[in-house]
């Protein structure tokens, strides 16, 4: 038996004015810098060990903050561009209310959260999904099936299909899943199955 946690980066600068980040490359804000300690809380007790992470900053530096708060920063870390957020072309830096008063509340929740509808020259959760799932497949279940426990940060909707994967949930009610800012998810993985546990 081994164990999967997925870990939402902490609250970047952009999260924090209410802006589309997607692939623009946003350090965590000072809120969600000061949040870190009480994110590495969450894994007392618990045994980690690889991690998986995305290029962008905002998830290496949750990486990096929880790793130093748990003393052990000397894990062993991939960095996979597969595990980027999504990538929310035309919107990447607007704010997410002005957004809304241009193309309607309904609109923007479609790109947002929908499976396979994108944002203007931007990608679908369908679009993140094919390009992580075969990299998950390939590698963070091989290090499950060896035994390793994994911790994977990234970012929303890298994680949102993830857990897709993990859960096997339909199309057409992935849109209710939201994962917040700094959430820890825990998986445990019997080598043909996850269950999901709160412990």
């Amino acid at each position: 038996m081994s164990n999967l946690y997925l870990q939402r980066h902490l609250k970047s600068q952009w999260n924090l004015e209410n802006k589309f980040t997607g692939w623009t490359d946003v350090p965590l804000s000072q809120e969600g810098i000061a949040l870190a300690p009480k994110a590495a809380e969450h894994f007392a007790g618990l045994k980690i060990d690889k991690v998986y992470t995305s290029p962008l900053i905002r998830n290496r530096e949750t990486v990096s903050l929880i790793l130093k708060n748990l003393g052990e920063e000397n894990l062993p870390i991939v960095v996979e561009k597969a595990f980027d957020e999504r990538n929310y072309g035309e919107l990447q830096g607007l704010n997410k209310d002005e957004v809304k008063k241009q193309y309607g509340e309904e609109k923007v929740q479609q790109w947002r959260r929908d499976y396979d509808v994108a944002p203007p020259g931007g990608e679908s959760l369908k679009d993140v999904y094919a390009r992580a799932i075969p990299f998950y497949k390939e590698n963070v279940e091989k290090d499950l099936k060896d035994g390793k426990n994994v911790l994977i940060v990234a970012s929303h909707n890298s994680l949102r299909a993830i857990v897709k994967y993990l859960e096997n949930i339909p199309d057409d009610k992935i849109s209710e899943l939201e994962l917040p800012f700094g959430s820890l998810t825990k998986y445990e993985f019997d080598g043909s199955k996850y269950i999901k546990y709160n412990k």
